[in-house]
């Protein structure tokens, strides 16, 4: 009966481990949108000539080093889409202090698999 009550305690545990993992990934997120926007209503400009904006993750550092509206908001939204991306590395970890393997195993799958659809779309 102590193993299953030890079971269900492990369980939770990492279940508020990720759900900790993803509420802060969405309020930085959106901590760094705000600021984007906030400094886009201020200087009424995205720091970009009209119709152009960066279009690669170093286009958007460089525009996030110089403080430009627009990508500062893109790194927000970088932000967001890679939160769930973290959430699978943290699972993994967290797997692997629970000496689960097999989870370890799949979960490592998924995040091989999640980098390879990141780098191939950024090939196409």
């Amino acid at each position: 009966m102590e193993s299953k009550k030890n079971q269900n305690e492990k369980i939770e545990n990492m279940e508020i481990i990720i759900s900790k993992t993803l509420r802060a990934g969405v309020l930085l997120s959106a901590l760094i949108i705000l600021i984007g926007l906030i400094l886009f209503f201020a200087t009424k400009s995205s720091g970009y000539p009209a119709n152009t904006y960066p279009t690669s993750v170093g286009a958007i550092i460089k525009g996030l080093i110089a403080l430009k509206p627009y990508a500062i908001i893109m790194t927000g939204l970088l932000v967001l889409i890679l939160t769930p991306v973290f959430r699978v590395g943290v699972s993994i970890i967290t797997f692997f202090q629970e000496k689960d393997y097999m989870y370890v195993y799949i979960t490592s799958a998924v995040f091989i698999i999640l980098i390879f659809s990141f780098l191939l779309g950024k090939v196409g």
